[in-house]
Order: C-alpha cells, then sequence, then structure tokens
C-alpha cells in the first residue's frame, strides 16, 4: 500500500456516479438541498451549503435521477456519518461519508 500515489483512490468498493437531488435532515428540521455526487455500497459524496462536524451523522435522502421512471420512486433515506468535508470555493461542501443505516 505505501506505493500508491497520494492521489489515487484507496476505496475498496466501487463508487458510481450520479448527480442526483438529495438533501440533508437536520435535527432542528431543517432541510439542506443538496446532490448527490456518487454513491457506494459503503458511501456517497454529497454537495451542499452545509459544514457538518467529522463524524457527525447526518440523515440524507437521495431522489431517483430527474427526467427519468425512477424520479417516482421513494428516495433512498439513511444515516451517513462523515468521514471528510472539504470547500468547493462557491458557498457548497464536499461532504463524504461512510453509510451506517439505510431506511426501509
Amino acid at each position: 500500500m505505501k506505493d500508491i500515489p497520494p492521489h489515487q483512490n484507496r476505496r475498496l468498493d466501487r463508487r458510481l456516479p450520479l448527480g442526483c437531488p438529495a438533501f440533508i435532515a437536520l435535527r432542528g428540521g431543517q432541510r439542506i438541498e443538496a446532490v448527490c455526487i456518487e454513491i457506494g455500497v459503503g458511501g456517497m459524496t454529497l454537495h451542499a451549503a452545509y459544514v457538518p462536524e467529522q463524524n457527525e451523522v447526518l440523515d440524507v435522502a437521495v431522489l431517483g435521477p430527474q427526467g427519468s421512471p425512477l424520479a417516482d420512486r421513494p428516495p433512498l433515506v439513511g444515516k451517513l456519518e462523515v468521514t471528510r468535508c472539504n470547500a468547493l470555493g462557491d458557498g457548497r461542501y464536499e461532504i463524504g461519508g461512510r453509510m451506517m443505516h439505510v431506511v426501509d
């Protein structure tokens, strides 16, 4: 593992690019609009105008792609443990995390 360049992706699970609308539900009832950039078995990446704390657990919902037959299906709802957060420079942040639980 020490020979892997630092910029190379070290994830063991495959991530699929999405670009689907999503939202983060905060404890106070506030909803933060987001975009789910990619998703995989172990986690997901969101873009949102929200700065979470390290290891914060977020309630997230990912909607189906707009304009597709999947848009009418219920959203994927789950709990995401934040593992990283990077500023995108436009008031939004890239939030990456580990999926802890998916709600049926």
